[in-house]
């Protein structure tokens, strides 16, 4: 037979209101019934666990024990009923979101209508930066990250992970002709990013292997201003699938060298400090991303 919520909680008031008739009056039960719970309680565990005399109660060394353990198991009981009851109340407050300018255009601005209907009471500060940012020096609650994290001091929560693929707009093919082969990359003009040459390595495979290093014609630090070059017919560019969605689905930008692209996906963490406790904002921003960005 196991040991019931009941047993534990009329063993933790006995021992700290130190009687059973004081720790009846803090549970609102008679004495009669804390008596009998702690005689279950001794007899499931096969041991005495308090000793009785005329004046006092006090804990055996097996006692003593089980109080640790029982201590730990209803705080723990206590903190996921407080937990629930505040997702229970409606989220309020300021809640400061930081995300590179093409995931907070494309990903998070358009799924925010929905957001505040759901969570009125929720203010949000939105800012951009297309590098990483220091969460306190910029107080920011949430920041969302693309690509391996490296800062261990921080929480992550994973909200999906996007596709690259290589692109031009179909003016930029009429003009200068599709390429058929990874080779043919070398007589067109690339587009790429000026602050991260990670992500100028495009996965394509060739004679370098799974990893093609693209030789820029064109460059910029936002992944936006990446997408506009490609789509005003510039040249090629390698984006991430969250950001040209729309674009591929009316036509404006067309995947090439479909058969030699690696499927390559890049990581989306939302962060925030190790220290920071959830609050009922952060943790409905979180679920909701989290749910909408899934099929990403």
């Amino acid at each position: 037979m196991k040991t019931t919520l009941e047993e534990l909680l009329a063993f933790r008031a006995v021992v700290d209101s130190g009687s059973i008739t004081a720790a009846a009056d803090q549970l609102g039960q008679t004495v009669s019934g804390i008596s009998r719970a702690l005689g279950r309680l001794e007899k499931k565990l096969g041991t005495t666990l308090l000793r009785r005399t005329t004046r006092r109660l006090e804990l055996t060394e097996e006692g003593a024990t089980f109080l640790a353990r029982t201590r730990a198991i209803l705080d723990a009981m206590e903190e996921a009923e407080e937990e629930l009851a505040a997702r229970r109340q409606a989220p309020a407050g300021l809640l400061r979101v930081n995300a590179a300018s093409p995931f907070m255009l494309h990903a998070i601005v358009p799924r925010l209508p929905e957001f505040s209907q759901l969570y009125p009471k929720i203010q949000l500060e939105l800012n951009t930066d297309e590098l990483n940012v220091d969460l306190l020096a910029q107080r920011t609650d949430i920041a969302i990250r693309i690509g391996p994290l490296r800062d261990s001091t921080l929480h992550a929560r994973p909200l999906c992970s996007s596709r690259l693929r290589v692109l031009a707009s179909p003016a930029y093919l009429e003009k200068h002709g599709k390429p058929k082969r990874v080779a043919d990359l070398a007589s067109h003009a690339l587009i790429g990013n000026s602050q991260l040459p990670t992500l100028n390595q495009w996965p394509l495979r060739g004679p370098q292997g799974d990893s093609y290093p693209a030789t820029l014609a064109f460059s910029a630090s936002s992944g936006e201003t990446m997408r506009h070059l490609a789509l005003a017919g510039v040249g090629i560019v390698c984006l991430a699938d969250f950001m040209t969605e729309v674009d591929r689905a009316r036509g404006d930008l067309v995947q090439v060298l479909t058969r030699d692209t690696v499927e390559v996906r890049q990581a989306v963490n939302a962060v925030y400090y190790r220290n920071t406790a959830l609050s009922s904002r952060i943790t409905a921003f979180l679920d909701f991303m989290a749910a909408r960005l899934a099929d990403q």
